[in-house]
Formats: C-alpha cells, structure tokens, sequence
C-alpha cells in the first residue's frame, strides 16, 4: 500500500497549516470518480476552518481519478493519495473507507464521498460543536440530482441516543464526524447495504450522544439506481441490520415500522 508520492500509507506528513497533527481527517474513497471529484475537493478546500487533512483511497478506478488526486495532492500537501496498483478488483466502500480511518491524524475524523460537497461552514461549525464537548457531530443536510438540483432538505434532530437511531439512520454520513480519541477503534462493519447506519449505531450502542446541527453544512448527490434509492432492498437490509443489534422481534418489528414510516413522511 502506497500513497501517491510512493510513501507509506501511514507516513507522516505535516499538515500545510506549519503544525503536526490536523484538527480534522477527512476521508474520503473513490472509484472511478473523475467527473465528480474535483466538485468535492473544491468544496473541501472552500472549507473556512483550513485545518485538516484529506485521505483520498482508491479503490481499483479505471478512470482517471488517481490522476487527477496525484495532481492535487502534489498543489496542496493536505491531501494524501492512498493507491495500491497491484489491486485487482474493488474493496468495497466500508473496507475502503476503514484503510483512510486507521491512517487518520486528525483529533476529529469526518466522511465525505467522492460525488457529495460540503458547504463552506462545515468543518468550522463542527469543530465549535467538539470543543464545547460533543464526540459525535453531524447536521442537516440537502440532498441534489446529478445536475445539483435541490431535492429537499433531511433536517437534523438536537440529540441522538442508540434507541432512538433504531427507527432509521438519522445521520447523514456525509455530514458525520466523531472525535477520534473517544472511538479509538472505530471501523465500518462490511454490509452489502447501510454500512453507514451500522456504524453509527456501532459508535451510540456504548451510551455516546450524536448532537445534531441544524443548519444545511453539505449537499448528498442522489444518483439514479443507486443502491439507496432501491426501497425494498434498502428496507430488506434496515430489518437485517436491527436484527443484528440484537433486537428481539417484537421491539425489532415496532422499530422497523417507525423506519418505514419515516421514510414516507419524507418523501411526502
């Protein structure tokens, strides 16, 4: 496993701001991405809290993505290129994503995906959010068409146990962040369908707070035929994940109607 400048994935790198270790690690996996990439590395460095990194992990692309990083990262040294070219066929997003995690610096570690942007004010009110105590940062967020076009708003709710993310995912991963010192192993569970939802429930399952921003911070790019956009097979995976909390039926059934619920009410 390489970065892009031949270096070991867990070199050291200083952080473009004369320190050592950022305030926050962005991760973000890629495949394949080429056309969306670069609408996400300019919203990351619009960010007006400049203090983070950026793992960039390929995951076997046949574009030009890496390309493209390599040329980035080389403009500004808060990006870092993790590339292995003897890979041969795609990890998948959560074990993609668990290789930038386990090489994050930063004291708080966030996620963004190659076709998602963040809003200018993201990192900067989330940081507020950490240093008034939280370990677990997120907000709402718009969700856009392929052209950017809105779709509507998911808001944010103030506070978020484990119990209540039984009824549906309530953060958007695109907006997460978690301070890395309180979730030390922190990793995404392998899942063919709402990894992110299984790992957020991971991080609250040990008594842990989500405190919810209510402002829009990012934008999530709704792409057609998308695994998310699939109801039943979404709704299929939402049941196995509750049974693996270990729920027993009756309180598992209660939870996944509060799931099905909501989704209506969303989209009416």
């Amino acid at each position: 496993m390489s970065t892009g400048d031949g270096t070991p994935s867990d070199a050291r790198k200083d952080d473009g701001q004369g320190g050592g270790s950022p305030q926050f690690s962005v991760i973000i996996p890629f495949r394949d991405a080429q056309s969306t990439l670069p609408e996400a590395l300019a919203s990351l460095a619009a960010q007006t809290d400049p203090d983070w990194e950026a793992l960039l992990i390929d995951d076997s692309s046949r574009d030009g993505s890496v390309a493209l990083v390599r040329a980035a990262a080389e403009a500004d040294p808060r990006l870092r290129l993790i590339h292995d070219p003897a890979q041969s066929a795609p990890r998948g997003v959560a074990a993609t994503r668990n290789i930038g995690i386990a090489a994050a610096r930063g004291a708080y570690v966030a996620l963004l995906d190659a076709d998602d942007r963040w809003l200018p004010e993201k990192l900067a009110a989330q940081r507020r959010a950490f240093e008034a105590g939280a370990d677990i940062v997120f907000s709402a967020y718009r969700r856009v068409d392929a052209q950017g076009r809105s779709l509507g708003e998911v808001p944010a709710r103030p506070r978020v146990l484990w119990a209540d993310a039984l009824a549906g995912n309530p953060i958007g991963a695109l907006t997460g962040a978690w301070r890395r010192a309180r979730f030390p192993d922190a990793r995404m569970p392998a899942r063919a369908m709402h990894e992110d939802y299984a790992f957020w429930l991971s991080l609250l399952r040990d008594g842990a707070v989500a405190h919810g921003l209510p402002q829009v911070l990012a934008e999530y790019r709704v792409a057609p035929g998308s695994a998310s956009a699939n109801k039943v097979r979404a709704a299929g995976a939402v049941w196995a994940l509750l049974r693996d909390e270990g729920l027993p039926l009756p309180r598992r059934s209660l939870n996944f109607l509060r799931y099905a619920l909501g989704s209506v009410l969303r989209r009416l």
